[in-house]
């Protein structure tokens, strides 16, 4: 099988925003995201109060492009939660890297959101 290219995003919150931005990327976010991307695994970081992370796969950087931009730039996402999530981050790491299906699967499995 081939291998797909993750995309790691954490997140410092805003110190006290982490269960509202849960929230709100739980209950309003990823249901937007079905049938969009592929969301491996997301939620607060078991280390850090204020950290957060959301990782996703693509079959590549031009697939990754191509979803992000459609996403992003959608009257749901702008009109909808972008300013409730934008506003409770106060700084972002993004990064990609090539991983087998096998070792997404164990991610997707080890690292399921817990409320």
């Amino acid at each position: 099988m081939n291998p797909r290219l993750i995309e790691i995003r954490a997140y410092r919150l805003h110190p006290g925003e982490s269960a509202a931005f849960h929230a709100l990327v739980s209950g309003t976010v990823m249901p937007m995201l079905q049938g969009v991307m592929d969301v491996v695994a997301f939620g607060p970081s078991p280390h850090e109060p204020d950290g957060y992370v959301l990782v996703r796969a693509f079959d590549d950087l031009a697939d990754l492009q191509a979803r992000q931009d459609a996403f992003y730039g959608s009257e749901a996402w702008r009109q909808g939660p972008r300013e409730g999530i934008v506003s409770r981050i106060a700084s972002m790491l993004n990064t990609v890297l090539w991983l087998s299906p096998e070792a997404i699967h164990d991610m997707r499995r080890l690292n399921v959101s817990r409320d």
